[in-house]
C-alpha cells in the first residue's frame, strides 16, 4: 500500500476523473487515522473534528491546515464551530464526491504538528 503523504494530488480538471466507489473509499479510510467517511446528499466526504484551546488557536489551526491544502492546489471545507470546535470537510467538488486526492489531503493534515493547538482531554 503506497503511503498517501508521499503523494501529490493531481489536477481535478481532468474530463476522465470521477467518484470513487464506496468500495474503494473503505479501502483507504485505514490510512487516515481520525477520518470518518460520511455522506451527505448522496455525495461521500470525508470529515473530522478536533477541539482548540482557544479561538485563535482555531484561526492558527487553519492556518497550517491552508498552507498544506495550497501546496496541493486541493481545498478543504473549513468549519470554526463554537468558537473551540474545528471540522474539516473534504471531497472533490469537481467530481461530486470523493478521489485520491481528499485521503492524500488528509494524511498530509494528519502529518501537521497541531498538539500545541489543541484542548487537552480529562486524564492527560
Amino acid at each position: 500500500m503506497d503511503d498517501l503523504t508521499t503523494k501529490k494530488c493531481v489536477s481535478c480538471n481532468a474530463k476522465d476523473m470521477r467518484p470513487m466507489t464506496v468500495e474503494a473509499a473503505h479501502s483507504l479510510i485505514p490510512q487516515v487515522q481520525g477520518w470518518n467517511l460520511v455522506t451527505e446528499d448522496g455525495m461521500m466526504k470525508l470529515q473530522r473534528t478536533w477541539k482548540v484551546k482557544t479561538f485563535m488557536k482555531g484561526m492558527e489551526f487553519f492556518k497550517l491546515v491552508a498552507d498544506v491544502a495550497e501546496a496541493e492546489g486541493h481545498h478543504p471545507d473549513l468549519h470554526l464551530v463554537a468558537w473551540n470546535n474545528v471540522k474539516i470537510e473534504i471531497w472533490t467538488h469537481a467530481v461530486g464526491g470523493l478521489t485520491e486526492n481528499d485521503f492524500i489531503l488528509a494524511a498530509k493534515i494528519n502529518r501537521l504538528d497541531l498538539h500545541q493547538l489543541l484542548s487537552r482531554k480529562v486524564g492527560e
